[in-house]
Order: structure tokens, then C-alpha cells, then sequence
């Protein structure tokens, strides 16, 4: 597996996250325009034989706290210890930038992402309802 790092839109791979995001939320495309304009936005990509296993990718929402905004392992991919091997490829460059905390949000039934997220060391801070009335779980790390 190989891990590609990128600091602004990871066009030359953005068709195989198109194809991973489709797959993990039910056939959704990412839209183009969501990855725009994000403040010290910073993505992470798995690679597994040329074809893009999974990625993780986010951005700082204020001085030391980083946002860990959106992820997912194509299905034939996992079980495998990608998502784990994203995250901590993710937490120790945040860590060389200098922030001291990342934040994710999750949902109850995220159960794989949520209980990965609490075993690296997430803690929950808060719950709210989004405006699409799900509950939404916010989950901090400090680094």
C-alpha cells in the first residue's frame, strides 16, 4: 500500500476517490466545488495496486485545531487497516504543521468509522441534529 499526500486537490486522483466515495456513501458523487476554498486543506490517499483503496482528507477550522472532514475504504478494501494507516499518516503530519487538536464529526451509524476514531484516542464532546435531521457526533483528539 502506498500513501500519496496532498495539499491542495488531489486531481490526478480524483476519480478513484470519486469512485470510493460513491461506494461508502450510498452513490453520492463529491462535489468539486465542496473541496474548494478550504483553508490549508491536506488529503490523504491509499493506494493498493495503482487503484485507490480509500482517503481521508480535511482542513484547519481555526489556529491549532484541524478538521478531519471526510474519509472512506472502498468496500473490496476493507478489513485491511486502511482507514487506521490514513488516520495516522494524518495525525503526524498535523502534529509536524503544529496543531494540537483534530476534529471529526460521525454518526451512530458509522459504527466502524466511529469505534476507530474512539480506539485512536477521539473523545466525544458533544452530540447536535444537522439540518438534515441526523444526529451528529463530535469527536476530539488532542495530538
Amino acid at each position: 500500500m502506498e500513501i500519496l499526500q496532498f495539499s491542495e486537490v488531489p486531481s490526478k486522483v480524483l476519480d478513484g476517490i470519486q469512485h470510493v466515495h460513491k461506494a461508502v456513501f450510498e452513490g453520492q458523487s463529491l462535489k468539486a466545488e465542496k473541496l474548494e476554498g478550504k483553508h490549508n486543506f491536506l488529503a490523504f490517499v491509499a493506494v493498493v495496486d495503482g487503484v485507490v483503496a480509500g482517503f481521508k482528507m480535511g482542513y484547519e477550522v481555526e489556529d491549532g485545531v484541524f478538521y478531519s472532514w471526510l474519509g472512506g475504504v472502498n468496500p473490496d478494501f476493507q478489513k485491511r487497516g486502511i482507514a487506521k494507516t490514513l488516520m495516522e499518516a494524518q495525525h503526524e503530519e498535523l502534529k509536524k504543521r503544529g496543531y494540537k487538536i483534530v476534529r471529526t464529526y460521525s454518526r451512530n451509524e458509522r459504527r466502524a468509522m466511529l469505534l476507530l476514531n474512539i480506539k485512536s484516542g477521539f473523545n466525544v464532546i458533544k452530540t447536535f441534529i444537522d439540518d438534515k435531521g441526523r444526529h451528529k457526533i463530535v469527536l476530539e483528539k488532542i495530538l
